[in-house]
């Protein structure tokens, strides 16, 4: 017993001597509210997904993001389903480590989204946009596709981005 009670000492002295984490140690980068930062990783703070920094330039602007990264099949499977909210300036990318022609569908999935096929050059093919929430029908690539942005519904024609435009992102 007395070498518990030692035990929950040195473990209490421990947890206090501890540094608390500085103002901003998140990093500037961190704009998602609640997000995580794990070793050099943002984490997503609904999804828990990995956040990196995404660039689409169309017509000579530029249109920065910070999407969650759905790199498994398991977070490939989710996407998006169950989410009531994205911001301006949020999304998730799909990528593919071979490209081909992709569908998508929006079943369990209450937000409007703008579904982006990206091509093997990084240019987009085609954009779905607008998709009805919980719809079971699938929307296609018109090509084949090396990855997929999905943005909230409408983000992309507010913006101007369309096919042609250049997407840039760096996987982790």
């Amino acid at each position: 017993m007395k070498y518990k009670w030692t035990a929950l000492a040195v473990v209490l002295a421990l947890i206090s001597c501890s540094p608390a984490p500085e103002a901003g140690a998140a990093g500037a980068a961190d704009t998602q509210a609640g997000a995580q930062t794990v070793g050099d990783e943002v984490l997503h703070p609904v999804s828990g997904l990995k956040v990196i920094d995404l660039a689409v330039i169309s017509d000579g602007a530029r249109h920065d993001f910070r999407v969650e990264l759905a790199d498994s099949p398991e977070a490939q499977a989710r996407g998006l389903m169950f989410r009531t909210e994205l911001g301006d300036d949020e999304g998730m990318l799909f990528p593919s480590d071979r490209p081909g022609i992709r569908s998508f569908w929006m079943k369990n999935t209450p937000l409007s989204l703008d579904i982006i096929f990206i091509g093997m050059d990084g240019r987009i093919l085609n954009v779905a946009a607008n998709t009805v929430p919980y719809s079971l029908e699938s929307v296609r690539s018109d090509g084949m596709a090396s990855a997929v942005l999905e943005l909230r519904g409408g983000r992309a024609a507010e913006l101007g981005i369309g096919p042609g435009a250049v997407v840039e992102y760096r996987l982790p």
